[in-house]
């Protein structure tokens, strides 16, 4: 059996919206490390959704379930970026 088809269908949605909201924290926009920090804190916010084809997922969802995920992936990216960013600055400061 190949699982390589296998992928969960936030993670495009979440890395497009976090490389759309990049620009509104510039110091993480620059350190890439950071912002696949950003990723991972949004992803572990979010429940998995496990699918082999977009379509799939996107036909069964209701129009409310659809503006359900985009709103929940909107409040876990910014969440990911404030708490990335409050982490940068405690680790930046002198002990």
């Amino acid at each position: 059996m190949d699982f390589t088809s296998l992928y969960n269908h936030h993670e495009r949605e979440v890395f497009a919206a976090v490389m759309d909201t990049a620009t509104q924290y510039p110091e993480i926009h620059r350190n890439s490390e950071l912002l696949a920090d950003v990723a991972c804190v949004a992803l572990n916010r979010l429940p998995p959704r496990y699918i082999r084809h977009a379509v799939d997922y996107s036909f069964y969802l209701t129009e409310q379930e659809r503006l359900d995920v985009d709103a929940a992936i909107k409040e876990a990216v910014g969440y990911a970026f404030n708490f990335v960013q409050a982490r940068s600055v405690l680790r930046s400061k002198p002990r």
